[in-house]
């Protein structure tokens, strides 16, 4: 699904984006609802920012990648956690591209996205080069989903990559 955002540009930076595990929702400017083999799961538009929503059965898990007033928590490269009877994996990346690359890789993204029916996107008036897009899937037991927050000012695009998964004991060691 394609939408166009209307609302003012306000993460002009890549370095502005952090991420938070845990946070209410907020206010969000386009979503949309999944269920991937019995997962619920909001994919949330904030902007230039994205939020998603994971249901399980104790509650709502969510992931923030937004400039969050006040946080100490910058974009991370890589997080591996245990959420309750979850694991979750997340990694990011800044890629700098010259402008040619750069409106290539966004109309490439932006097709990708808009034409999936877990896929998620809006852009920014002004710049059809500044997006945010979210896709999601269900592989193996497992919700995956991937971000892209585009700053055609700078040439610069986040790209981010999410497993989520129920954690699979380990075989106890024998002797």
């Amino acid at each position: 699904m394609l939408t166009t955002l209307n609302t003012s540009y306000t993460d002009t930076r890549a370095a502005d984006l952090a991420w938070a595990l845990g946070r209410e929702p907020l206010p969000a400017l386009a979503t949309l609802d999944l269920e991937l083999t019995g997962t619920k799961l909001q994919l949330r538009l904030l902007g230039a920012s994205h939020q998603v929503l994971l249901e399980e059965r104790r509650g709502i898990c969510s992931e923030t990648v937004a400039c969050i007033p006040g946080s100490s928590t910058p974009l991370p490269l890589g997080v591996a956690k245990r959420v309750d009877d979850w694991e979750y994996e997340f990694t990011a990346r800044v890629e700098v591209l010259s402008p040619g690359v750069f409106e290539g890789r966004a109309q490439e993204l932006l097709a990708l996205v808009s034409d999936h029916p877990h896929g998620l996107a809006g852009v920014f008036p002004g710049s059809p080069h500044a997006f945010t897009a979210l896709l999601a899937q269900h592989h193996e037991g497992q919700v995956h989903w991937r971000t892209w927050h585009a700053y055609p000012q700078d040439g610069q695009l986040v790209a981010t990559r999410t497993r989520v998964g129920v954690r699979v004991p380990t075989a106890a060691a024998t002797d």
